[in-house]
């Protein structure tokens, strides 16, 4: 079976990089609103820039929320769009999608580590996926963001601002990758191939 991947459009900046990152995979997309495309897509993500609030309202606005929350085909969060997958976020107390567990928190302000956590960092995991498969610990990947994570029973992969966070979460056909794929060089190529492969 081919892939359809439809790409949910949450109105972030990062979607057209995310989309040519894709189709340097050979993979097409469709940049999408509509409930119907995503129900019959193979695979389904979506990336998210800004506010944990806006996002969520364009969501709402466009009726999306249990359309997203009934796919049960693989479903990649990006960036904000992973922070949505969770039951919260602490960045305007907003009630998210509630597909993981657990609440979004901003990370605390230190003289030493400014706040957005901005550039590259490693990844650590311990615990093999389909979604790392030719992903080393301590490969680099893109980071933009104020808020994260915290390590938890979904976290398969962590990097560390601090303390440690999750930068890659799985729960059953839920994913979410809190950096930027589009941006990770051959690290963040490799996770959306594996992505697209599931």
């Amino acid at each position: 079976m081919s892939t359809r991947l439809a790409i949910i459009d949450s109105g972030g900046a990062n979607i057209a990089s995310l989309q040519f990152a894709i189709e340097r995979l050979g993979v097409a997309s469709v940049l999408t609103t509509d409930a119907a495309q995503l129900k019959a897509a193979t695979h389904v993500m979506l990336p998210g820039v800004g506010a944990a609030a806006d996002c969520m309202a364009r969501l709402h606005k466009a009726g999306l929320i249990e359309t997203i929350r009934e796919l049960r085909q693989p479903l990649l969060g990006i960036c904000v769009g992973m922070q949505l997958l969770f039951e919260a976020s602490e960045e305007g107390d907003v009630p998210c999608l509630g597909l993981l567990p657990g609440r979004v928190r901003r990370f605390a302000d230190r003289p030493d580590l400014p706040v957005p956590h901005m550039g590259w960092n490693q990844l650590e995991f311990s615990t093999p996926s389909p979604l790392l498969a030719g992903i080393a610990p301590g490969d680099y990947v893109y980071f933009v963001h104020s808020y994260c994570a915290g390590v938890s029973d979904v976290t398969l992969a962590t990097a560390h601002y601090g303390k440690p966070f999750s930068a890659l979460v799985q729960q059953g056909h839920v994913y979410g990758a809190q950096f930027h794929p589009e941006r990770s060089a051959g690290s963040g190529a490799r996770l959306l191939q594996n992505f697209l492969q599931l």
